[in-house]
């Protein structure tokens, strides 16, 4: 599977674009829409030159290619195009190495989807604070997660 419509715009509708290198509220150096390394895989650092919205979007699409192999590699059960675009974004924000070793994950692989749902609200935090941007993308990966979000989102 490959993200959908609503996968890249509830990506940008979050990351917000940003044409100059800024530190998330985890203390990551970030750029573009929420990329924290570059296209060549090497980290992105406060004096890496400002990008375009084109530069950031793209940036953004190479990106998505490791988390959507992640996501298609650690999945054992069937999913849907929102099950997938919901855990794309998860993966996208939290890490793939987080999604890898969460109950979301363990949940979802033993078919309790309903169990996985409820997992997106425990991943709120950023910089050891519950932050209300991560409250409301949870929220809204949930609900694509569960087919109540559409690509009005």
């Amino acid at each position: 599977m490959k993200p959908s419509l609503n996968c890249i715009n509830l990506i940008k509708s979050f990351e917000g674009f940003r044409a100059k290198p800024y530190l998330c509220p985890a203390g990551v150096v970030t750029l573009g829409y929420g990329s924290t390394r570059d296209t060549d895989g090497k980290p992105i650092t406060m004096i890496h030159p400002p990008i375009t919205e084109l530069q950031a979007s793209a940036l953004m699409q190479a990106t998505l290619v490791t988390y959507s192999d992640a996501v298609n590699r650690y999945v054992k059960v069937a999913i849907n195009q929102n099950q997938f675009d919901a855990l794309v974004d998860f993966a996208y924000n939290a890490g793939a190495q987080n999604l890898r070793t969460s109950t979301l994950l363990k949940k979802l692989n033993t078919g309790d989807y309903s169990g996985a749902s409820r997992e997106f609200s425990k991943w709120c935090y950023g910089g050891g604070k519950v932050l209300a941007g991560l409250v409301k993308r949870r929220l809204a990966e949930q609900k694509l997660f569960n087919g109540e979000l559409h690509e009005s989102t």
